[in-house]
Formats: C-alpha cells, sequence, structure tokens
C-alpha cells in the first residue's frame, strides 16, 4: 500500500515552544474496473434480499478516513437521479468481532468478520454521508456476475450468472463525520440504493497494479446476503469456481490523514493522547477539525471518543 506524505512546518506550534509531526495524507486505491466481474452490492427491494460485497484494504497506523470513491454498474439504467442512498460500512477480518465458523460456507479464513464497527458505518439517509454520482460510461459491460446465486455450502458454486450491461458509474463520497481507525487489516463494504435497478460493485485487477496500490496480504472479495448471514461467500473460489477458480478485487478508493502518535483504543490515555497527537500535527485541536473535515471541534472530539471507547 501506498501512503503519500506531505510535510510541512506548523509555525504556530514553534512559536507556543511545540514540536509538530509530520502531517501525512492517506490514499489507497485498487484501481480501475477491470470488466471481469460485477457483484450486486444494495438493500433488500421486493424483488432481492440485502446484498453485500465487501473488499480490503490496509492502513499501517492511526488514520482519519475522509472520504472514498465508488466506480460500479447501475442496471439497467444509468439515470444518476435513480440513486436513493449510499451507505459504507467497515469490517474487521475475521475471526475478529464473529462467532465460531457455522459450517454454512467452504472457508471463513480471511473473511470480513460478522458483523461491522458499528462507530465507523456512515449513511447518507442519516446525514452522515455526501455523496456525488457521475456517469463514465453509458454502456459498460462486464465478463461475469454475481447478483442472487449466493447459497450455502455445498451449493455455493454456481460460476456465476453470466454477462451484464450497464451505466458504469464512480460515486465520490464523503463523510460526516469522518472515520478514526486505528492501525489494522479492514474490509469496505459500500451499499448503494438504486429506484427501479441494482448497483453492481465493478472488478478491479488482482494482484492490483498501476495506477492502484498494490499491499500485501490483498485478500479477494467477498459476498453475502441477508440469508447468508452472518457468513460470507469468496466470490471467485465460493461462487465462480471451476479447476482455476479466479479472484477478484473491487474497484474502490479511500482517502484521509494519517495521526502519527494517536491513543491505542481501549487504553485509559487514549483520548488525551489522541488529542495531544492532532495538537501537534495541525498545531491546534481548532486547525485539526478543520483539516480534517469536521465542522466542529466537538465533533472531531466526539468520533475520538467512539475511537477510544471501542
Amino acid at each position: 500500500m501506498v501512503v503519500r506524505r506531505l510535510g510541512f512546518v506548523a509555525l504556530v506550534a514553534i512559536a507556543v515552544g511545540v514540536a509538530p509531526l509530520s502531517a501525512s495524507s492517506f490514499f489507497f486505491t485498487t484501481g480501475s474496473p477491470d470488466g471481469r466481474l460485477a457483484s450486486l452490492s444494495g438493500p433488500a427491494t421486493s424483488s432481492k434480499l440485502e446484498t453485500e460485497t465487501a473488499d480490503d484494504f490496509i492502513v499501517s497506523e492511526t488514520t482519519v478516513i475522509r472520504g472514498a470513491i465508488i466506480t460500479g454498474l447501475v442496471v439497467p439504467n444509468a439515470a444518476l437521479p435513480s440513486i436513493e442512498n449510499v451507505e459504507v460500512e467497515i469490517y474487521r477480518v475475521f475471526p475478529n468481532d464473529s462467532r465460531p465458523p457455522s459450517g454454512n460456507v467452504p472457508s471463513r479464513a480471511n473473511s470480513p468478520s460478522d458483523v461491522e464497527i458499528e462507530i465507523a458505518t456512515r449513511d447518507a439517509s442519516r446525514g452522515t454521508l455526501a455523496f456525488d454520482a457521475a456517469l463514465q460510461n453509458a454502456s459498460f459491460s462486464v465478463q461475469n456476475s454475481v447478483v442472487t446465486g449466493i447459497n450455502k455450502a455445498p451449493g455455493n458454486v454456481t460460476h456465476g450468472e453470466g454477462p451484464v450491461t450497464g451505466g458504469e458509474v464512480q460515486i465520490t463520497v464523503t463523510f460526516d463525520p469522518p472515520i478514526i481507525l486505528a492501525s489494522d487489516h479492514y474490509f469496505f463494504r459500500p451499499e448503494v440504493a438504486v429506484n427501479g435497478g441494482d448497483f453492481l460493485l465493478l472488478s478491479a485487477p488482482r494482484p492490483i497494479v498501476s495506477p492502484g496500490t498494490p499491499f500485501l496480504p490483498d485478500l479477494q472479495a467477498w459476498i453475502r446476503n441477508s440469508a447468508l448471514k452472518p457468513d460470507w461467500l469468496r466470490i471467485g473460489t465460493d461462487i465462480v469456481g471451476g479447476d482455476s477458480a479466479p479472484t477478484f478485487n473491487m474497484a474502490f478508493s479511500v482517502t484521509g490523514e494519517t495521526i502519527p502518535d494517536a491513543g491505542t483504543p481501549g487504553e485509559p490515555n487514549c483520548q488525551g493522547t489522541t488529542v495531544s497527537a492532532l495538537a501537534r500535527e495541525f498545531a491546534g485541536i481548532d486547525h485539526a477539525a478543520a483539516a480534517l473535515g469536521f465542522s466542529t471541534v466537538a465533533g472531531l472530539q466526539e468520533v475520538i471518543r467512539d475511537f477510544c471507547g471501542r
């Protein structure tokens, strides 16, 4: 994974005798869609179960995630006003936040956990996420898809549901408030509601290639519907299958700022240490709130409390 660093001198901090840390921007992307696969990721509708597609990323130190970009297909059409809502959840890697395996899927190794990190969920319908959708291609085709063929073992292998064509849409997401994540391995799960259609997240190359930012271990994408919960299936290995089963990444990116020397969640001094680290990095907690995209200092402090109490 590549983390771009932007050094600066915080003159105000020097003036009051506090040595600032080096501010660092964080950027991760799996790269551009490769046309191999599209998988459903949307809430329940009158004809379909809630279905979630997730792919992984790593943060190597505590990071404030300010936004994301999601690329997928809107089917059967690409009418941008038909996108009604976007929700993003973040999961840790199994067996964190999970019960023992149920036996309903071939494997849970390296899957998303059973449940999301509740304090990291952002939802446009609840005012914690803003999004803007832009049509990239009115007619984009993929070789295979996974929409409804998501079954418990031993009926998990369906080989996919075949080619699909739709409007390629890029959704830019801003989190309000931003999300603070400790150093760890995570899964990113977007869910998009479309009026009169579906949103299928597009695949990206695996292994990651330029302009993506490679990292190890790069886990493959997983999927589940509400009938399979709390379990997940590997889209390539478990559903598409075959003698040489493919594996997939999904097309998304996340951006933010790292917090050097932040506190550790669960530790008694986490809040004070994190506030001090931000004040040093940005020459004051009020500057930190503005630079990181928080509307108020109180909003930043509330997210720090949630982060430290996890």
